[in-house]
């Protein structure tokens, strides 16, 4: 558990910089430059990366049960996974509803899918995992609202065209996602 610990404080800690310490941020972006901030910033991510999911298996080997959530909240969980998947892939295809209204549709898919795994699964490393996603995520969306706010920040208007491009997008990747790829990578296969 502690790998996962340690991955989850320096992937979720570099991505918290602006929440936490922005000052401090400009101040290294002025001392390191741009492409300095950007290779420290890539490179604890990835270090961080490497570890939550080293530590996530380690700790799957040493399960702890703090709850058995109801089978059919797996289905819920699908769901659930199947918004955050379009949320995400809204935040990068330009022109659609989600990201006018929400501004940051990443960190409300991070939410959703972390949300939607807290309901469906109950080992203490699942409940690590996600609910340190489900609570960074949910500081960093109140956090990039309030400083758009301040910015007076305004996002272009979305299009139907848009939309339907997000949707299209993430039903395939989900799909994809759902019944394949997830068995492969995590072990698990929640569609099978």
């Amino acid at each position: 558990m502690a790998v996962l610990i340690l991955g989850l404080v320096l992937f979720l800690g570099v991505h918290s910089v602006r929440i936490f310490a922005n000052d401090w941020r400009s101040r290294q972006l002025t001392r390191l430059g741009e492409k300095g901030w950007k290779g420290l910033y890539s490179v604890t991510s990835i270090i961080g990366f490497v570890l939550i999911i080293w530590g996530f298996g380690l700790a799957r080997q040493h399960p702890v049960l703090l709850y058995t959530p109801p089978l059919w909240l797996r289905h819920v969980n699908g769901l659930f996974t199947l918004i955050a998947f379009i949320l995400v892939v809204a935040a990068y295809v330009p022109g659609n509803h989600f990201k006018s209204r929400l501004g940051h549709p990443m960190l409300a898919g991070v939410k959703t899918w972390a949300f939607g795994h807290l309901l469906a699964t109950g080992m203490l490393h699942d409940v690590v995992l996600f609910g340190a996603f489900l609570l960074w995520a949910g500081i960093d969306f109140v956090s990039a609202r309030r400083r758009d706010r301040l910015a007076g920040v305004t996002y272009p208007a979305g299009s139907i065209r848009g939309d339907v491009i997000v949707v299209i997008v993430a039903v395939i990747a989900w799909a994809a996602f759902a019944f394949w790829l997830h068995g492969w990578l995590i072990g698990v296969k929640p569609m099978g």
